[in-house]
């Protein structure tokens, strides 16, 4: 076992720590008061080679592996939650299922824009009513010579809408139970999307539904041979919960560094908080927490690098993580008290952002099923 990060890691580190510290962090606030996603600063993440770093350099990325991305995750997600969800979302299930499952053609058509920050990726997978049930969903799939027709609507679905979404990878099912993936680029005839949802977090994050009243497209529009449409999210959902387990990761370590710096300068009682034991307890109990979290969160990304199996650990690292951020975080707004509660405070933001980390890619009682599954259960 080696903890020390790579010459190559540490410069990564020390590039988003500071883009992190120097252009989102002092706007963060700006942009989640008016909901609005930064596409200027993705576009600077891809001028930095940031936003394909799972994808290989023949296709327009940087190869960086999913340790180099969760380094790059920690630093930015400390920046902005908002922000940090949907890179995320971009360079993993808005990416790797064209990348992992489509054609070589597919890959250097539709990859290559989104690896270079171009384009932002984006996956449409939850139904209004098939969430966790998957293989409910109701979109249809059906097809007309060298046509394939989309009918359906999908649910709270990230990055579509904004000036750089070039539409959506989509699953829907053909007449004979297949599972069809299909990219629907943005404009399509029949392609439309609903308004902005008013989340409680994570408000800077465009996500909205999308509606499918019969998009017809070309064939080549279906990704791979037509038949592993299912097999291809669930491969991309399972590195995607080592994304979400970093971007917990990020935001455990800023509630906790908020709520250290906080303690140390609040006075009562005649000296800092940070020197009573009911705090201090805290503080060290949050600070375990989130050690443990990033040391499974990078044990499941180093098992991926080594292309070693790894769902229960991607599901066990996204599970602990996710509890870990909301945990941590609400012990930090404790510990600021009533300035906690004010909306003008970092730590409460950051309150709000939490609690969808259990939700997304998988809730937590999947992860937990996955797990159990993988334990032979």
């Amino acid at each position: 076992m080696d903890f020390e990060l790579s010459d190559e890691h540490r410069a990564l580190q020390a590039l988003c720590r500071d883009l992190a510290q120097e252009v989102i962090a002092p706007r963060a606030e700006e942009w989640n008061r008016a909901h609005r996603f930064p596409c200027e600063v993705f576009r600077q993440l891809g001028e930095l080679d940031l936003c394909g770093p799972l994808v290989p350099r023949e296709y327009g990325g940087s190869g960086l592996g999913m340790v180099g991305y969760v380094v790059a995750m920690e630093q930015l997600g400390q920046g902005d939650q908002s922000l940090a969800a949907g890179w995320n979302a971009h360079c993993t299930i808005g990416t790797l299922p064209i990348l992992d499952h489509g054609t070589e053609e597919q890959r250097r058509r539709w990859v290559a824009p989104l690896a270079r920050g171009e384009r932002l990726g984006a996956f449409a997978l939850t139904e209004p009513g098939s969430g966790s049930d998957v293989r409910s969903l109701t979109t249809r799939v059906t097809y007309d010579g060298d046509e394939v027709i989309l009918t359906g609507r999908k649910t709270f679905i990230s990055n579509a809408g904004t000036e750089i979404s070039y539409g959506v990878v989509t699953l829907g099912k053909d007449p004979e139970g297949n599972f069809v993936a299909v990219i629907v680029p943005k404009g399509t005839p029949g392609y439309t999307q609903g308004k902005p949802y008013d989340k409680v977090g994570w408000h800077a994050l465009d996500t909205r539904e999308q509606i499918f009243d019969e998009v017809r497209l070309p064939r080549d529009h279906v990704l791979g041979d037509g038949r592993g449409g299912l097999r291809a999210f669930l491969a991309s959902l399972d590195a995607g919960r080592i994304s979400v387990a970093a971007l917990a990761v990020s935001l455990a370590q800023a509630a906790l560094q908020e709520a250290t710096a906080y303690a140390q300068q609040r006075r009562a009682f005649g000296q800092p908080i940070a020197r009573f034991q009911a705090i201090q307890f805290k503080l060290a109990r949050m600070a375990a927490a989130v050690e443990a979290a990033r040391l499974l969160t990078y044990q499941a990304a180093w098992l991926y690098d080594r292309g070693r199996p790894y769902t229960k650990q991607a599901a066990i690292a996204k599970l602990v993580a996710s509890e870990t951020a909301t945990a941590v975080v609400s012990e930090a707004v404790q510990i600021h008290g009533g300035y906690g509660w004010v909306l003008d405070s970092r730590v409460a933001r950051l309150y709000l952002d939490a609690k969808i980390l259990e939700i997304g890619e998988g809730t937590n009682e999947i992860q937990q099923l996955v797990i159990a599954r993988q334990l032979g259960c």
